[in-house]
């Protein structure tokens, strides 16, 4: 079978605000992206996982009534905290902060809050103790851009950091490891 990686819809939040652990709403649009959503899917998940913050919870309860199962939900897969930077517009966050950051994506946490490497080491914790990536079982993760980007990174995705994933949209891992984008 495989892992799909699903993003949550789009939260009810200006567009260009950093919002990472902020637990923001589904937006006005939740329902129809939602249905998109499901559609997407390649298969009724064996498990769905899914990160406790509320866009992702919604998504993941949508899902869950529709193929007759329930999530369980894990810390590990919340986005990343940005510490400071939570709530700001991206255009408000110190320049030299954001250099600090570009020039050390993996470590640097100039806002206060965890690394990127800290997101992702914590993320690929619950994927394993799921047993996400075990070829015989589908696993559906209703989570964040960023930890998206860190399971695409472990499995070997060329420029995974920039990888850009829609709201709503995802991407599959097969049992062989082939990515592919839903969405």
């Amino acid at each position: 079978m495989g892992l799909v990686l699903l993003r949550h819809t789009k939260p009810d939040i200006a567009d260009g605000t950093c919002y990472g652990v902020t637990d923001l709403k589904p937006g006005a649009k939740f329902v129809s992206e939602a249905g998109a959503a499901l559609k997407l899917l390649p298969w009724k998940a064996d498990q769905i996982l899914s990160s406790p913050l509320i866009r992702c919870a919604s998504l993941a309860d949508h899902i869950s009534a529709a193929h007759g199962s329930q999530p369980s939900y894990h810390d590990g897969l919340k986005e990343m905290d940005f510490g400071v930077w939570e709530g700001l517009r991206w255009d408000d966050v110190p320049v030299d902060e954001l250099n600090q950051w570009a020039n050390d994506l993996l470590h640097a946490r100039p806002h206060g809050g965890e690394s990127v490497y800290q997101m992702q080491a914590r993320a690929l914790a619950v994927l394993d103790a799921t047993d996400a990536w075990c070829g015989s079982t589908s696993t559906l993760v209703v989570t964040h851009a960023g930890v998206i980007r860190a399971v695409l990174d472990h499995a070997g995705v060329r420029d995974a950091w920039v990888t850009q994933t829609p709201y709503g949209g995802g991407w599959m891992i097969s049992a062989n490891k082939t990515v592919t984008a839903l969405g």
